[in-house]
């Protein structure tokens, strides 16, 4: 009964004396795909040639004047120039601000931010304070102008106020005194016109940072990264020995090291709980401890929530959580573990028999590296293409305002002859050519060749492992029958002959990643929407491509195995694989998803060290370090980054386990399709995996035995046979 279940699924392979694992003889695959794939690659790299010919990265580095130009930049009369200077900042208080990111008042590149407070009337009297007041006035104005024909024309402002600069811009320096707040120690000014409060230059300085408060932390988070990157390399190195170390002593002591490696992840999280736990009883009775998250809100500054209980406790329910969930697993997968440990070990000795596979990571990291500096070269040159446009601005009533205009020739136009009192300014990045209609089409070409290369490159590195370790596997005599060289032998086959099912898998997989990213966006453009049954469908839709895309990737793996064997195209490949998988589920449960369970657990212990380490380098709440770590604005900074790239490059080693693993577990199937242990047909499996066999045979009675199998195999031949004769 259960090999009529299994039927359904396609015929178990049969016995075939003359296989000896990866075929050597075979075809170009997916061919229509790989020619498809080279098609795409060439019109990347047309995309990049025109976004580096178009773009300029010097508008996102240097603010811009009035008449576009850059301030500071190297080589140009600008040079010694750094800040942005606005001459009338309360102008930045207009809501036009926040729809066209640039105030409506001159702005021109200077040395320095004006240091003390004048007017321009009481600035011309004296003329050292004049000769100071042309620092922040254009070019022409002379001793002989008088201060209205200045003011008329708009060469100077009519005031100045103490200012300091901030994302290289003069920004007024609002103090606070007695509770009002002052510029230049006074609660007023005169603006040339009236008695001003400090008070109204605020929604001035805010609507002129609308777009710099993000800045500002990505600039505190650059100044970290610049003051600690070396301690960072230094701990992704020692992530990288760690990671080294840890797969070396699992070649020689599995068993031993998955014990040790889950009772230390167990502790680490345990003392993660009892760190939290008493930074929390810590905070009990201090001032303003007892602050919610939601009543906090959102801070630039994220210490200030390590200063609220709320904050701990989150992070101990979490932890708690995660500890529970480890330990029951443990317990309930208790029996499978010890199954897990023996094809951990089988997968020992296969990579100990090509240790160079535990370095091919690093030549992935390199191609991933070269992919993601493309990707991000071409996004900010494609983003800096624009053409500066300028528009009108004007004091009074006109027609024309806001219009877009040539700054050239302006002074001599209809419109400045009508609107006497505007003047055509830089307002922001644009331009009306079908290269920039069509920018956003290329920006999105931009990111989906991004997923397209990457899914390559990652399948690439499946493909050439599981060619190699299935060159172990199949070998009759370990290690005297496993070919030369396996990897490279492997890597070359798989670019030789199979560039195309690479290409079409990982096309497949872009697709989707693409329609997810698109989901996302839509999900940010409808965070204000008050429609629930669109943000339901549309919750269900990012669901269930989530479910879709991890679907496919463990669809890809598989396939790219039975790729690299038997050097089918992807259909064929994915459907043998899916159907090997269905007719051994049981085993699939039992022995593969435990093994990346521990694989898991591994990362996450070198992850959780890290991790530990990090924090108490740079948090300096040991006194040891507190004169070696560097000083931070945020000491999250490089935890985080620690965490997360310590967990990249143990997934990139554990990859190899896990590639092992997988490729280990489709052949240990398919050679008990195969064969049945007798002499004329015997096991290709090493003893610890026959013992596997067994072990899991005495946990599923419903597994056919191999005479059972045998006599299954004789019936359909013999069915075979007689539909020959019919037919004859």
């Amino acid at each position: 009964m259960e090999l009529e279940e299994k039927s359904k699924y396609g015929e178990p392979r049969k016995h075939d004396p003359s296989f000896r694992g990866p075929i050597q003889n075979r075809g170009c695959t997916d061919i229509v795909c790989c020619i498809l794939f080279i098609i795409a690659i060439l019109g990347y790299i047309a995309v990049g040639i025109l976004a580096w010919s178009q773009g300029d990265p010097r508008k996102v580095i240097y603010p811009t004047d009035s008449r576009g130009q850059f301030c500071g930049q190297a080589g140009t009369p600008l040079e010694k120039k750094p800040f942005l200077f606005y001459f009338n900042i309360m102008k930045c208080a207009s809501p036009m601000v926040l729809l066209e990111f640039q105030c409506p008042t001159t702005q021109m590149c200077v040395e320095k931010c004006p240091d003390k407070f004048m007017t321009l009337i009481k600035a011309y009297a004296v003329n050292s304070d004049f000769a100071y007041y042309k620092n922040f006035c254009e070019e022409g104005v002379t001793n002989t102008m008088g201060v209205a024909e200045i003011l008329k024309q708009r060469l100077c402002p009519a005031m100045l106020l103490p200012s300091k600069p901030f994302t290289r811009r003069c920004f007024p320096a609002l103090g606070m005194k007695g509770g009002v707040i002052t510029v230049g120690n006074s609660s007023t000014f005169n603006d040339g016109n009236e008695i001003r409060n400090a008070q109204d230059l605020v929604a001035g300085v805010q609507n002129a940072t609308v777009v710099m408060e993000a800045r500002q932390v990505v600039m505190k988070i650059f100044e970290d990264f610049t003051h600690c990157w070396y301690w960072i390399l230094l701990g992704l190195v020692i992530a990288m020995i760690i990671s080294l170390v840890f797969l070396i002593l699992l070649r020689f002591l599995a068993g031993i090291m998955v014990w040790v490696m889950i009772a230390m992840l167990v502790a680490v999280i345990g003392y993660g709980i009892f760190h939290c736990y008493m930074e929390y009883a810590a905070l009990k009775g201090e001032a303003g401890a007892n602050v919610t998250i939601k009543d906090l809100g959102f801070q630039t500054d994220f210490t200030v929530y390590l200063q609220i209980r709320q904050t701990w406790l989150a992070f101990i329910i979490i932890l708690a959580i995660v500890e529970v969930i480890i330990i029951l697993l443990l317990i309930f997968l208790w029996k499978r573990i010890l199954i897990a440990i023996a094809l951990i070990k089988e997968a020992s000795r296969a990579i100990g028999h090509m240790l160079c596979s535990l370095f091919y990571p690093l030549f992935t990291f390199l191609l991933l590296a070269v992919v993601i500096a493309y990707w991000g070269v071409t996004a900010v040159f494609l983003s800096t293409s624009n053409q500066p446009i300028y528009k009108i601005f004007n004091e009074t009533n006109c027609d024309y305002s806001r219009q877009t205009c040539d700054p050239a020739n302006y002074s001599t136009s209809p419109m400045k002859a009508q609107c006497a009192d505007s003047k055509c300014l830089f307002a922001f990045y644009g331009g009306e050519t079908p290269y920039h209609k069509y920018l956003i089409a290329l920006q999105f070409y931009n990111v989906f060749l991004f997923f397209w290369c990457a899914n390559f490159v990652l399948g690439l590195g499946q493909m050439t492992l599981a060619g190699a370790f299935a060159s172990y596997y199949w070998a009759a005599k370990k290690p005297d029958d496993i070919p030369a060289f396996p990897v490279f032998s492997s890597f070359g086959r798989s670019l030789r002959y199979h560039t195309g099912t690479l290409a079409f898998g990982s096309l497949i997989l872009s697709i989707i990643q693409i329609i997810r990213v698109l989901l996302e966006y839509l999900d940010h453009k409808l965070k204000g929407a008050q429609n629930k049954f669109a943000k339901f469908l549309l919750c269900c839709l990012k669901c269930c491509f989530w479910c879709l895309e991890k679907f496919v990737k463990f669809l890809n793996r598989n396939a790219y195995i039975m790729s690299a064997i038997y050097g089918k195209n992807f259909c064929t490949s994915a459907r043998d694989a899916f159907f090997l998988l269905m007719r051994n589920v049981i085993r699939v449960a039992v022995l593969d998803k435990v093994t990346d369970f521990i694989l898991f657990l591994g990362k996450l212990l070198i992850v959780g060290l890290l991790g530990v380490f990090s924090f108490f380098f740079f948090s300096g709440r040991v006194k040891a370090f507190q004169n070696t770590a560097p000083t931070l604005n945020y000491y999250w900074v490089p935890i985080l980054t620690m965490v997360v790239c310590s967990y990249l490059i143990a997934h990139a080693f554990f990859s190899v386990y896990s590639m092992c693993v997988d490729t280990l577990f489709l052949c240990f199937c398919e050679d008990l399709e195969r064969n049945d242990g007798s002499a004329a047909r015997p096991y290709y499996m090493s003893p610890s995996l026959r013992e596997i066999l067994w072990k899991n045979k005495e946990e599923d009675p419903s597994e056919p035995s191999a005479q059972q199998q045998q006599q299954h195999d004789e019936d359909t031949q013999l069915k075979q046979e007689a539909q020959e004769e019919d037919t004859a």
